[in-house]
């Protein structure tokens, strides 16, 4: 039974192998985009498509398999129709939707999507949530890759370096360090950020279970100053990515638009989660799904906020606090929310229930006597009626807690198996 089971594995991966080299060839595809409108609107508007040399995602995993983010990518072979590659996503473009500015402004941010290069003609389209958690088509592009049109050039050229190693990239999870505003000067500063927060990364499971699994590189990519944006201050600093604090008007949240740069640099590494290190002791950073990640790298909660916000951004983890104003009408209550580690209970039964113990009562009472459980207790997704997350505490609630739940942990030790099968 044993030899026949190691056989099924091998003609799986086998398979998997021969799809990739059926219709792609080993580099990546960059599709940048726009997406302009107000609360109730959007147009994703096509801007360019960039060869890059790179393809560090996994060659068997090609179809997405968590259904997580606000999108979808979604790759057809256009000879066959058959969907070749699949990756969902989230944007900061879909967050400033549900804020105060978007009932009355009209705006664009940049966007883009990466995939592996095609062989031959290529159909790419995006879906969007609506209010209902059902996927609408977006956006359409017939890409041919023999078009003389797709940029070659490389964009932003810098050398990286590795921190942490352990193998081919497409079998491990790549974790590209972009430093923004650090100077020239200061590129050992950022290398022994790197070396400090990778070592961050590692103290936390499921993590330090998977140190083998994980590839972790910088970039020297410098700033002409130091620092960031802190427009709340009168601030300004000439960065790189043009990153700044009150994003949104919030204070702490530290963001920036300028989303093709981050490819242009991330493009010099192996990348499957891009996680940017701002060179400032100030508070705050930000993650969105399959998008980016941010943190400063001086105050005394970094790490705290560094692993916190890699929950958002590798596995599509929600904010499990309810008390933010930012963000208005968020999630719809009578619907489940796609992120994994919050419900409304409208379909409890697809999270976490089968994890609850029959005797803990949903909801679950924020009492000492449930301290330790895993129940339902009320109050996540930036409110504090109506959703619901898995324990009393947890680090994408509060920094008190140090840890992720149970929930949370399986959900990312999934996702980083996908990027190492």
């Amino acid at each position: 039974m044993k030899k026949i089971f190691l056989t099924l594995l091998l003609s799986i991966s086998v398979f998997a192998q021969q799809k990739f080299d059926n219709f792609f060839i080993e580099k990546t595809l960059r599709l940048d985009f726009y997406q302009t409108g107000d609360k109730t609107t959007e147009i994703i508007s096509f801007d360019k498509l960039i060869e890059e040399l790179i393809w560090s995602g996994s060659k068997t995993n090609l179809i997405d398999r968590f259904n997580f983010g606000n999108y979808m990518l979604k790759v057809f072979d256009q000879f066959s129709n058959e969907l070749i590659y699949s990756r969902g996503f989230s944007t900061l473009f879909q967050e400033w939707q549900s804020t105060q500015e978007a009932k009355t402004v009209l705006k664009s941010i940049s966007g883009s999507v990466v995939m592996p290069f095609p062989k031959g003609k290529a159909r790419v389209e995006i879906y969007k949530r609506d209010r209902r958690n059902n996927f609408e088509k977006k956006f359409e592009y017939v890409v041919d890759p023999e078009s003389y049109f797709i940029i070659q050039e490389k964009r932003k050229p810098f050398s990286n370096f590795q921190v942490h190693y352990s193998g081919y990239p497409n079998e491990k999870l790549d974790i590209v360090l972009i430093p923004e505003g650090y100077t020239a000067n200061e590129m050992e500063k950022f290398k022994n950020d790197c070396k400090k927060f990778s070592e961050y990364l590692f103290e936390y499971s499921p993590f330090k279970e998977n140190k083998d699994n994980v590839n972790i590189w910088g970039v020297e990519s410098p700033s002409d100053e130091s620092g960031t944006d802190i427009p709340g201050k009168g601030i300004w600093a000439k960065t790189i990515i043009n990153s700044h604090f009150y994003t949104f008007d919030s204070e702490r949240y530290l963001m920036t638009t300028d989303y093709h740069t981050i490819r242009d640099i991330a493009a010099n590494a192996p990348n499957d989660q891009i996680f940017i290190l701002v060179n400032t002791a100030k508070y705050g950073g930000g993650g969105i799904y399959n998008y980016y990640n941010v943190t400063s790298v001086d105050h005394a909660a970094s790490k705290q906020v560094f692993i916190h916000e890699f929950g958002h951004g590798l596995a599509g983890l929600a904010d499990e606090y309810g008390d933010d104003p930012t963000y208005q009408d968020y999630y719809s209550a009578d619907v489940e929310p796609w992120e994994p580690n919050i419900t409304t209970l409208v379909n409890f039964e697809s999270k976490w229930k089968n994890l609850v113990d029959p005797n803990i009562p949903i909801p679950t009472k924020d009492e000492p006597k449930f301290k330790n459980v895993i129940g339902a207790f009320e109050g996540a997704g930036y409110v504090p009626k109506g959703v619901y997350r898995s324990t009393s505490n947890s680090i994408m609630r509060a920094f008190s807690s140090n840890e992720f739940n149970q929930v949370c942990k399986d959900v990312l030790q999934k996702i980083i198996k996908s990027y190492t099968e």
